[in-house]
């Protein structure tokens, strides 16, 4: 059944067709940011009649567990675009009389809970006499959206200038299944937002960034009216904040494109959202001029510089570091920016250690978006796997991606430049 827009995040699943609803083991709603509640749909119709002709074609034997004499209930009115009194309420309640509620009424702590959800579209400006759709069933459980406000970054004791919002970081740990126990890794680690929301599920996360600064809580603030961070703003703060502290393992200052790691699969998740080069700048430690052969190390008084990193290059080490480095059914979930105009399915990198899980888009602008993309390794790392996207014919169409900072100000320099002449005219 095609749910109106409206209510597409309240109502997760409805039990068409009578179906028995059951709850997915893998995705408990405790897990859930985007749905607010999930219900069992005993009735639907566009009018109040159309929906009781409805009720009453749903089997009895269904209804029996939750409205026997020893049970106790209540029923909650949602109404979508309109507010209804209290006694346009209490007469929607009594049209339903018919139903075989035998049970008593508990207000306060009912085993059930009934809901007539009401939808009244979604301009504000012009709101119909009557709804559009009206839904009948039985709540199930609610979704958790308050995770969204209380790990708020505007709460956070510690955020730089690309903090992952919360709702997005959660989204995260679930696409990297992170539970209870797990190893989560984050390279671009940043100000550790991604490594709350793992923690929060139960996971002991670490991570790494090329910035000491950031690393250790040092240098500016990024909160307006402070000039310096102060002595509570670091990552292990932030976990300590929300009563996670005990999950922090560590994070270090390292190099992404140099892990200082032993070869091995440690990680059962590899969460991250690599900088693009638009308010972060993407960097790699090297030398200015090229390194005489056969000298594999620097002398003890050589300080590392910052060079340019290439996208491709950035995910590319990624993906092979996630091969070499997650256990076998670990996943990589990571933001991919991409130029719309230019997007194909092809750009998205590969690997033959990792299967592609999901896709999803995310829009940034009218000419650029970045895509979530979920991977899980399925293969033993070997040595010629590092390699293998060279091989790929898909490597050119890769490195579109180095151009993504030029294309993404040249849309904005046009668009301000439209602005700019409009308002002449």
């Amino acid at each position: 059944m095609a749910l109106p827009s409206s209510l597409n995040r309240y109502l997760l699943l409805m039990a068409q067709e009578h179906l028995e609803f059951r709850l997915p083991v893998s995705s408990p709603a405790h897990r859930k940011l985007m749905e607010r509640s999930i219900f069992e749909l005993w009735g639907h119709g566009k009018s109040p009649e159309e929906l009781y002709r409805s009720l009453k074609k749903f089997p009895v034997e269904k209804m029996v567990p939750f409205l026997h004499a020893d049970s106790t209930y209540k029923i909650k009115i949602h109404t979508f675009n309109k507010t209804l009194t209290q006694e346009e309420k209490v007469k929607r309640i009594d049209a339903l009389e018919f139903l075989p509620f035998e049970g008593k009424v508990n207000l306060k702590e009912p085993q059930h809970i009934f809901s007539i959800l009401e939808d009244y579209g979604l301009d504000p400006n012009c709101i119909p006499e009557n709804p559009h759709n009206i839904y009948f069933g039985r709540w199930i459980a609610d979704g958790q959206r308050e995770l969204i406000e209380s790990y708020s970054v505007k709460k956070r004791h510690f955020i730089g200038n690309t903090s992952m919002d919360a709702g997005l970081s959660f989204i995260m740990a679930n696409h990297g299944k992170v539970k209870e126990n797990d190893i989560v890794f984050d390279p671009f680690v940043g100000t550790g937002g991604l490594l709350i929301a793992s923690a929060h599920f139960g996971a002991y996360v670490c991570g790494t960034d090329i910035d000491y600064n950031t690393v250790h809580g040092l240098g500016k603030a990024s909160r307006k009216n402070q000039k310096w961070r102060g002595p509570d703003e670091n990552i292990r703060a932030n976990l300590r904040q929300y009563g996670l502290e005990k999950y922090y393992l560590d994070v270090l200052v390292s190099d992404a494109s140099k892990p200082s790691w032993r070869k091995g699969a440690y990680f059962d998740a590899i969460i991250t959202d690599p900088p693009y080069g638009i308010r972060e700048s993407t960097r790699r430690t090297g030398s200015q001029k090229e390194m005489p052969k056969g000298i594999e190390k620097c002398p003890e008084s050589h300080v590392p510089v910052s060079l340019n990193y290439h996208l491709s290059d950035m995910f590319f080490d990624l993906l092979n570091f996630a091969a070499e480095t997650l256990v076998l059914g670990g996943r990589l979930v990571y933001w991919l920016p991409v130029y719309t105009p230019e997007y194909t399915e092809e750009m998205v990198p590969w690997h033959p250690c990792l299967e592609l899980i999901s896709n999803c888009e995310q829009k940034l602008s009218s000419h650029t978006s970045r895509r979530l993309i979920t991977m899980e390794k399925v293969k033993k790392f070997e040595n010629q796997d590092q390699y293998s996207h060279l091989l790929s014919d898909r490597f050119l169409q890769y490195q579109g991606h180095n151009s993504f900072r030029e294309k993404y100000f040249s849309g904005v320099t046009k668009r301000i430049a439209k602005e700019e002449k409009s308002t002449q005219e």
